[in-house]
């Protein structure tokens, strides 16, 4: 993403109010974007709407950004900070509404290449639970966890990203792994 000029990257002249370089950040970052929005709010149309809201608001504070920073880690703290407004207004919603339970969130595709009907629909509820339990998840710890496991981003990377320590981001990581599990795999009880 970035050139070979000290002064003159990508990153730069973006920052200086170049749009075409801005266009260029857009797409190479916009697949990875989507994938992590989609996957935190679990909705595909709702993700598209945050994923425009978070470039919106990363054009008009390009001027604040540090070009000698990574372009991708400011973007998802603004990302993950739209994804968070996201969520209140859906609280909101729902209260106003008088709906209490999150909807459960839509199933993304099984790929054609599985072996038959029955495991098809074995991997869709498995993918439903999965995305039930993260909805359930609270945002301290669901923002850890997909930005470790989705992105495979460094655990210092998203300390920077959501304003904590390394080893805070371990333990939400943990913590959200704890209860993933539990929501996945109930305890049996006799």
């Amino acid at each position: 993403m970035r050139t070979t000029g000290a002064s003159d990257t990508v990153e730069s002249r973006a920052a200086s109010g170049d749009r075409a370089a801005f266009a260029q950040l857009v797409g190479a970052t916009k697949a990875g974007l989507y994938r992590f929005v989609r996957r935190y709010i679990g909705d595909a149309d709702e993700a598209l709407d945050v994923v425009q809201e978070a470039y919106a608001a990363a054009w008009f504070a390009m001027g604040r950004y540090d070009p000698s920073r990574p372009f991708d880690t400011w973007l998802r703290t603004i990302a993950v900070n739209k994804c968070r407004d996201w969520g209140r207004r859906r609280s909101v919603r729902r209260m106003v509404r008088g709906i209490i339970s999150l909807d459960a969130p839509e199933a993304m595709a099984v790929g054609d290449d599985t072996p038959g009907q029955d495991a098809q629909l074995d991997d869709r509820r498995r993918l439903e639970a999965l995305n039930r339990a993260l909805s359930r998840l609270p945002a301290t710890l669901k923002a850890p966890l997909l930005l470790a496991t989705l992105e495979a981003r460094p655990h210092a990377e998203i300390a920077t990203i959501l304003g904590i320590t390394p080893k805070a981001v371990e333990t939400r990581i943990a913590r959200a792994r704890r209860f993933l599990a539990t929501q996945l795999d109930p305890p049996q009880t006799s």
